[in-house]
């Protein structure tokens, strides 16, 4: 696992109705979703269909907050902080829609997610909003960090 990186799972509240499924909340109080210190925009991510990968960036000053609302996807992420003790290290984790889970990423970490069924959606919740002249963050190529797309039969 990689330091700093957070995976919460997430309760949803049923009843006859439906349900409701708390994504985040403000920094405070005793529960474990409470990650947002500041608040700068919400968005949606949709792909279509099975198999898309979107990556690699990481941000050089903002922590992103993801999670699934629709869908699975794969998320690959990479330490890429050279004073961190897990400098380098990969981890890989599975999000979706029947096990809910909120992916707290830090800073210069690298991450990237393929989709696993198609109409995955993915939500971003940032602390800032998006600057188009200064967006803060480093992309590289999909297959930097070698062939971890792949779902491999077990």
């Amino acid at each position: 696992m990689i330091n700093d990186v957070k995976i919460i799972p997430l309760v949803a509240h049923e009843d006859d109705r439906g349900y409701l499924l708390e994504i985040a909340r403000a920094v405070g109080g005793d529960a474990p979703h409470a990650v947002i210190e500041t608040f700068g925009q919400v968005y949606i991510v949709g792909d279509l269909v099975r198999g898309v990968v979107r990556a690699y960036k990481k941000h050089a000053e903002q922590p992103d907050a993801l999670t699934i609302v629709h869908g699975t996807a794969k998320f690959v992420l990479k330490d890429d902080r050279p004073e961190s003790s897990t400098y380098g290290e990969m981890m890989t984790v599975v999000i979706g829609q029947h096990a809910p889970k909120l992916l707290c990423i830090p800073p210069n970490v690298y991450y990237g997610w393929m989709s696993l069924e198609d109409d995955t959606l993915l939500m971003s919740l940032k602390s800032k909003v998006f600057d188009v002249d200064h967006p803060g963050s480093t992309r590289i190529s999909a297959d930097s960090f070698g062939d971890v797309w792949t779902v491999k039969k077990r």
